[in-house]
């Protein structure tokens, strides 16, 4: 009991002779408490909707002003055709798309059956499943109040809601985060490994040792960083194959811009390893830094498990800093709806972008202290 005690003893001085430590364990929990306590959250509103009114008449506005006036639902836009939801499904511009039949507001007031058809993305397939939820509950409110109304000879079940579901047919969520463990084995792999071998190094006394040798700053960080990117590499591929053949989720796009991608996203990953290297003098500092600071904001706020679009403005803004967002929507896009570098550019580039300020600072940082 008194070896124990010591041992604690110790773990307490350690931690108040580390302030860099001492912070990351204070104030970590903190911030994390307060971001998540906003951002993790499964109630999905503001949900992007656009409209194809074939109709055209006071029933077909009436219906559609019930969405509008809803909190769950927010109408982006109008469209000619139903063909034009494709794109903006595609670019997620929308989750879902309402579509009033021609004919509609006639058989309301005849009271004969009506349809109204809704689109939903089903990539991420428990959001969908809510947005069902919501969209068949707002109709079926809609409906008993054109009965209370006494509307002539509307009869129970005369309004309906035709439901398709796209890219994710079966809504399994399997589809959805499988996909996305890629991009988290990435984050994990090289950013965390990258930190704490650079920082074993300084721990070891080698890093110095080998600053006197003919080897230049630069090749040095080349050295320590591509064995990482490689590995990275390698991961993609393994969980890539996993993904398709073990778990079945389709890969509709192409594998090689998928690849590419990843390489921009290594930039990202391999550039914060580096910078977590230059701020932490032992390998638990690098290990509590990576985890906490990187790791924990990059999975709850990029779009991991819970939709951007539940967060608060302040948090969603603060999403745009974070390399996982873009490469979440690349990855999780290439499998599931099979689009190209025409629809992924504008996160492909945002990624690039990123990925230069990062390794940017972080090689300076780092050349400074190694030189």
């Amino acid at each position: 009991m008194r070896r124990i005690r010591s041992l604690i003893v110790k773990e307490f001085v350690e931690l108040r002779r580390d302030p860099r430590a001492l912070r990351v364990v204070l104030v970590a929990p903190v911030v994390q408490l307060l971001l998540l306590g906003y951002a993790a959250t499964l109630d999905i509103q503001d949900v992007p909707t656009v409209v194809v009114d074939h109709d055209g008449t006071a029933a077909s506005r009436d219906l559609l002003s019930r969405f509008e006036a809803s909190p769950y639902f927010r109408i982006t836009g109008t469209r000619t055709s139903v063909n034009e939801i494709d794109d903006d499904l595609l670019t997620a511009n929308a989750w879902l798309g309402l579509v009033v039949p021609e004919g509609y507001g006639e058989r309301i007031t005849r009271g004969e059956p009506a349809t109204v058809q809704a689109i939903v993305d089903g990539t991420d397939g428990n959001s969908s499943n809510i947005v069902i939820g919501y969209a068949s509950t707002l109709v079926a409110g809609y409906a008993a109040d054109l009965a209370t109304a006494r509307l002539p000879v509307l009869r129970k079940g005369s309004l309906d809601v035709e439901v398709r579901v796209w890219f994710n047919p079966q809504l399994e969520s399997r589809l959805f985060m499988v996909p996305a463990v890629l991009a988290l084995v990435l984050l994990v792999m090289t950013t965390m490994l990258t930190a704490m071998a650079i920082v074993r190094e300084r721990e070891q006394g080698t890093l110095e040792q080998l600053n006197v040798t003919p080897i230049t700053p630069s090749e040095l960080m080349v050295g320590k960083l591509l064995p990482y990117g490689l590995i990275g590499l390698v991961d993609v591929i393994l969980v890539m194959g996993l993904a398709v053949f073990w778990f079945e989720v389709p890969l509709r796009g192409s594998p090689f811009l998928l690849l590419g991608l990843t390489l921009v996203y290594l930039l990202n990953t391999l550039g914060l390893g580096l910078f977590v290297s230059t701020v932490s003098r032992t390998q638990q500092q690098a290990m509590m830094t990576t985890a906490f600071f990187i790791m924990m904001p990059m999975v709850y706020l990029s779009g991991f498990i819970v939709p951007i679009e539940n967060m608060p403005r302040v948090i969603q803004q603060f999403s745009y800093i974070l390399p996982l967002r873009y490469y979440l929507v690349i990855v999780r896009s290439i499998f599931l709806k099979g689009v190209g570098l025409e629809t992924l550019w504008p996160q492909a580039t945002a990624l690039l972008g990123l990925g230069l300020v990062i390794f940017g600072l972080s090689v300076l940082r780092s050349s400074k202290q190694v030189g």
